[in-house]
């Protein structure tokens, strides 16, 4: 038993950074090749997990291969865009100008219902709103609505607005995040300014954040 779940836990730490190496993203955003060799990777990693008789690198070798070939088709992709087309595929517009072009949908086996679930989620609750539909080779869609019922913008509605910046976490649950501190575009020694003015320490801090105009925002913790 013992035996097993040190094997578990090597492999399992071991997935991680194999799929950390292919790149960081979600399960929905994953192009068709990327899934394949996480299906496979999973699979793979969990035969000496189930079989103790089994080496441990009948399931390490195959998932570097698996990732080495990831990363190697990645690089061809970025290079040949006919490369990439032959593995993701295209880009196919379901409504243009406001029409449904029945023959794609078709194509892509997909039903009005298909449509319109994927619609809603992206709070449009009638066809008629939108003017352009495009089902992106991960099999999200992307929509352009009509004019008249697009957000307007501040810059539609002609209003001036000051920048301030993007508001990035420097304290979680009492720990200096030091990305963030460097992309708020701050330092430490000034987060550490702002707490002694407020009386505070970062350990009694469950959430601060800061922006470029230096506004801030103090959460104690409970």
């Amino acid at each position: 038993m013992l035996v097993t779940i040190i094997r578990t836990v090597i492999l399992y730490f071991f997935v991680i950074f194999s799929v950390r190496l292919m790149g960081k993203r979600q399960i929905s955003d994953l192009q068709p090749s990327e899934l394949v060799i996480t299906l496979l990777i999973a699979d793979i990693a969990s035969l000496p997990m189930e079989n103790t008789d089994k080496p441990m690198l009948s399931g390490i070798i195959p998932t570097l291969i698996l990732v080495s070939l990831e990363i190697i088709v990645s690089v061809i992709m970025m290079k040949s865009n006919k490369f990439r087309r032959i593995v993701c595929g295209n880009p196919v517009v379901v409504i243009e100008n406001g029409e449904l072009n029945q023959d794609k949908m078709r194509a892509l086996r997909m039903t009005i219902e298909d449509l319109y679930v994927q619609l809603r989620q992206l709070g449009i609750f009638s066809i008629d709103e939108v003017e352009y539909c495009i089902v992106e080779t991960n099999g999200k869609l992307s929509v352009l609505q009509k004019p008249e019922n697009r957000t307007p913008t501040l810059s539609d509605l002609s209003i001036n607005t000051d920048d301030e910046g993007l508001e990035t976490v420097v304290i979680s649950d009492g720990e200096y995040l030091n990305n963030s501190i460097k992309l708020s575009g701050t330092s430490k020694a000034m987060i550490d300014k702002i707490l002694n003015k407020n009386n505070k320490k970062a350990n009694e801090v469950f959430l601060m954040t800061y922006n470029k105009k230096g506004q801030y925002k103090l959460i104690d913790k409970e």
